[in-house]
């Protein structure tokens, strides 16, 4: 799709061409953030998230930016996840293949903890009495053993009918090797018109449990998703007609792309109507803005490290960030791509408490964006960020560019008065230390299960450390773990809204084929099934109007005969040897004369996103300029204490080598540089802190 949109005249006098206004906004926690591109430049803001209503705080900071009538909306959202975590989704009818209706419910053999009888199991999205099965069945090679006849058909739709259902989703045994049947069944069910999820749409994949558990996700947040995607096109277009844009357009136009869990962009109607591929929508949105700010600065293995107001997401980037097949979202399987992100309930406005032994707790529980923090003028139980203010590692009056001060005082009073209710006789600097220590140990074993636990050294990696609360911890962090650097990048509390901007167009395809090799690899037969799927690919984007000639990447999911999980290989001539070579480095061994299956074919195409290209600075909106006298400053936490000196980064002279310890503002995060670390900002306007 091209980045510029030109208007015609209708005479033959040619009118200028203009560029649509291209907005990225993030929906978070406490925040929501947006960047965009002005005269060249990169400029961020901030809003209050609203959560009764996402939109209404994409409207405000939409408002305050000043639309044009030529808007080009790129949007990662945290519905489908916020969601699935309250199980506040639609009431989902499940049609299966009869004596199937159960496979929702019964999952995998493996129980959460081993040895714990009496663990209470997630319960399924899909109720027992909303599951039906239909009297069809199709082989394992496709062929059609019995269709549903039309007498069938009718009893099952008057079935869903009186269910109350919102949402149907339809899983048949062996729907991903011919998808007739399925078709047939949504042909009988499209008059009831509700939301329809099929799996050979979805997810045309093996494995019966994590096919029909994704697509009952889909269909458990369709009708929430089309409700609110349909909300902020409905008024980001109202605000682009009463707008008054500085220049004439002949015609409106408002155009909204969602973050795929995947790390691209794709068309509003189609994220309305695959839901299920949006679930980790903001943070895969920060894995990409991490990966591309870091390879300004020359590096590319990296963990990026973001923490936001409610959670901590982490991700090991080896050179590129590469989607994972399978994951776990709120304790239920999903087998579309995203990328791997690990969460933790650990940020700045997870709550400090005492458990019932004493012990200091901090999270997963949050005080969100209401009321939120106690230094924010509502919330009346301490957080981290409200932890870090009273150590004056967060300066009152310099909080996003001193457009909110917070109040320490009524932070201390607050504070004071809680410790009193739980009987501690910590004073207020050591109970804000212990929920830095405690929160910090909560953080360093997120980022130990995405390297150490796979076999990384994260000594070989550089810590990119973002989100509104991210800097403020990464130093120790590093220091724990024996990481080198740190980079903290331009605006890293809007970062992930960043990556939303310079994502790609993604489209994902699969289809498992389930193919033995005797001594190589069936190339041909291959061949024909990749081209199937690149014209599903071509056909995806000339729906969606975009133009250009897609990248296109092959890959396949292999494994020795008999192992019950695969290898995804990217595809080409030696594509046996490379899965050996693969197989060895992961699990330390491998069979070359053994028998390989190739189990599933996978295509990701790739075109340009909107806005591929960086600025050459980040401006905050409304920068307020100081002078260089007001670039250092003294804060104290009590009389008799000082705090580390406070430098505002726009100030910091570049390639110039300071020493912490420190804290270093700017309008969207502050960073704490502790010990003796150097750090310096260097030509790409990334912040490198080295701690060894």
């Amino acid at each position: 799709m091209s980045a510029r949109a030109t208007v015609k005249k209708r005479s033959a006098k040619r009118k200028p061409t203009f560029a649509p206004l291209v907005v990225a906004i993030d929906t978070g926690g406490t925040f929501t953030d947006c960047v965009w591109r002005e005269r060249g430049e990169l400029r961020t803001l901030k809003v209050f998230s609203t959560p009764t209503d996402a939109s209404l705080a994409i409207v405000s900071a939409l408002r305050t930016i000043g639309v044009t009538d030529d808007l080009l909306l790129l949007h990662g959202t945290t519905v489908g996840t916020n969601a699935l975590l309250e199980r506040k989704g639609a009431r989902v009818a499940l049609v299966t293949t009869a004596g199937f209706e159960d496979a929702i419910e019964i999952g995998r053999q493996a129980r959460p903890k081993l040895y714990d009888f009496f663990f209470d199991r997630m319960p399924p999205l899909v109720e027992s009495a909303l599951r039906f099965g239909v009297a069809e069945r199709t082989d394992a090679h496709g062929k059609i053993l019995r269709s549903a006849t039309s007498a069938e058909l009718a009893i099952l739709r008057e079935q869903i009918a009186a269910s109350d259902a919102e949402a149907i989703a339809v899983c048949l045994l062996f729907g991903f090797a011919n998808p007739n049947n399925e078709q047939v069944v949504a042909q009988a069910l499209a008059p009831l018109g509700l939301p329809l999820s099929l799996s050979y749409q979805i997810l045309p994949e093996f494995r019966e449990y994590e096919r029909m558990s994704t697509v009952a996700v889909n269909a458990y947040l369709q009708p929430l998703m089309a409700r609110y995607l349909g909300n902020v096109q409905t008024q980001t277009a109202e605000l682009g007609a009463n707008s008054k844009p500085s220049l004439k357009r002949s015609s409106r136009k408002s155009r909204i792309f969602v973050m795929q869990s995947s790390g691209g962009i794709t068309a509003l109607y189609t994220a309305a109507r695959e839901p299920v591929r949006t679930v980790l929508s903001g943070p895969a949105g920060g894995v990409i803005g991490a990966a591309a700010a870091a390879r300004r600065s020359g590096f590319d293995r990296i963990i990026a490290f973001d923490m936001g107001g409610t959670s901590t997401d982490v991700s090991l980037i080896d050179r590129v960030p590469a989607p994972s097949h399978s994951a776990e979202v709120a304790g239920l399987p999903v087998g579309v791509p995203m990328l791997d992100i690990h969460t933790v309930g650990a940020g700045g406005g997870s709550l400090a408490r005492f458990d019932a032994a004493g012990a200091l707790r901090v999270g997963p529980e949050s005080a969100g964006a209401s009321p939120g923090p106690i230094c924010y003028g509502r919330g009346m139980q301490p957080t981290v960020t409200d932890a870090n203010l009273l150590l004056g590692r967060l300066p009152a009056d310099r909080f996003l560019g001193g457009d909110f001060v917070l109040d320490l005082e009524r932070t201390r009073c607050v504070t004071q008065d809680w410790l009193r209710a739980q009987q501690s006789r910590l004073t207020l600097e050591q109970f804000a230390a212990g929920v830095i220590r405690v929160v910090n140990a909560t953080m360093e074993a997120a980022i130990r299960v995405v390297s150490i636990e796979r076999g990384y050294d994260p000594r070989d990696y550089a810590l990119v450390a973002f989100g509104g609360a991210g800097p403020m911890h990464a130093c120790e962090l590093a220091a724990a773990l024996r990481i080198p650097q740190v980079i903290i990048p331009q605006m890293p509390g809007a970062l992930s809204a960043y990556g939303i901007l310079v994502s790609d167009v993604v489209k994902d395809f699969s289809r498992t084929v389930l193919l033995r090799c005797e001594g190589a690899a069936p190339l041909r037969k291959l061949e024909v099934e990749f081209r199937k799927l690149e014209s599903a690919a071509m056909a995806a984007f000339r729906a969606e109007v975009w133009s250009g000639k897609p990248c296109l990447a092959r890959s396949a999911d292999l494994r020795y005969r008999g192992q019950g999980y695969e290898l995804n290989i990217s595809f080409g001539k030696n594509l046996l040897q490379d899965f050996h070579a693969e197989h060895h480095r992961r699990y330390g061994y491998s069979h070359p004369e053994g028998e390989v299956e190739i189990v599933t074919l996978r295509l990701r195409a790739t075109l340009p996103g909107a806005n591929p290209t960086s600025g050459k600075n980040a401006h905050q909106m409304q920068s307020t300029h100081r002078t260089a006298e007001n670039s250092v400053a003294i804060r104290r936490v009590k009389p008799g204490k000082a705090a580390p000196p406070v430098f505002e980064r726009t100030l910091l002279v570049s390639g110039r080598r300071y020493r912490g310890p420190t804290v270093i503002t700017e309008y969207s995060a502050t960073t704490v540089v502790t010990g003796s670390a150097t750090f310096y900002t260097d030509a790409a306007n990334n912040l490198i802190v080295e701690t060894h």
